[in-house]
């Protein structure tokens, strides 16, 4: 086994140590659409919204927003406290470089990441009947680069967060806005002009289309993909430039 697969299984157990981490990573966003499928005017049809569900429109949205957590709350946390108590500085003595301990972060957050995807569509679809991504590869396209950005502004955060408790403070303060362009409260589709342009230019607004229109059965616009990439080069490499071992 290599080195980055043993510090991935190792940072998964440790992860698994923190139930509140745990609970908002991975619990918090099936129980969140389970609390909005409840409501019956969301699983009625409406005319304004072409004759979608609210529902419908909530689970790419509540997808995006288990991506948003594990890039501004765990993380961004996770690894800038690593970098406070010295964890990473002593690495460097080890045959275990620091860059090791990011790819397995980033690996154990990609794949908890994808599980808790798996687990929001499996609920939608069980529970509410919300129909399954019709074009599978631009879903996966949309998410992947929706994750590339979002993990590229969380390690920005950890790159200039002095602590770990700092590092969550920003998160913190980042995901609620991230979130709200992207849906959360009002979704695009009933969002005025103003907004929907804003959310357009946001890395969850764009990552959001693109999971719809991927479930709708077409590929996600070129604008959307565009954005995308843009927060993930400018984000990842902010990141890079002020980013410290120790």
């Amino acid at each position: 086994m290599s080195a980055l697969a043993r510090l991935t299984a190792t940072e998964t157990k440790l992860f698994f140590r923190e139930p509140m981490i745990v609970f908002f990573a991975l619990g918090f966003p099936p129980i969140l659409l389970v609390i909005l499928g409840a409501i019956p005017a969301f699983r009625e049809p409406d005319d304004s919204l072409g004759g979608l569900r609210v529902i419908d429109l909530y689970a790419p949205i509540i997808v995006a927003m288990g991506v948003a957590v594990f890039a501004l709350n765990t993380l961004a946390q996770l690894f800038a406290t690593y970098r406070e108590k010295g964890v990473l500085r002593r690495m460097r003595t080890t045959p275990v470089k620091p860059s090791v301990m990011l790819g397995a972060q980033l690996l154990m957050s990609t794949m908890l990441s994808v599980a808790t995807m798996v687990i929001v569509l499996a609920v939608a679809r069980l529970a509410f009947d919300v129909r399954l991504p019709r074009q599978l590869p631009a879903y996966l396209l949309g998410y992947l680069l929706t994750a590339l950005a979002m993990f590229a502004i969380g390690l920005l955060v950890a790159s200039i967060a002095p602590t770990g408790k700092s590092a969550g403070a920003i998160g913190t303060l980042l995901f609620f806005p991230v979130v709200f362009f992207a849906g959360l409260w009002i979704p695009r589709n009933s969002m005025n002009d103003a907004l929907r342009t804003i959310s357009d230019f946001t890395p969850l607004g764009a990552g959001v289309q693109a999971l719809q229109d991927a479930t709708a059965g077409d590929w996600p616009q070129p604008l959307h993909l565009a954005v995308m990439l843009g927060w993930t080069v400018v984000a990842g490499g902010l990141a890079a430039r002020y980013f410290r071992w120790e």
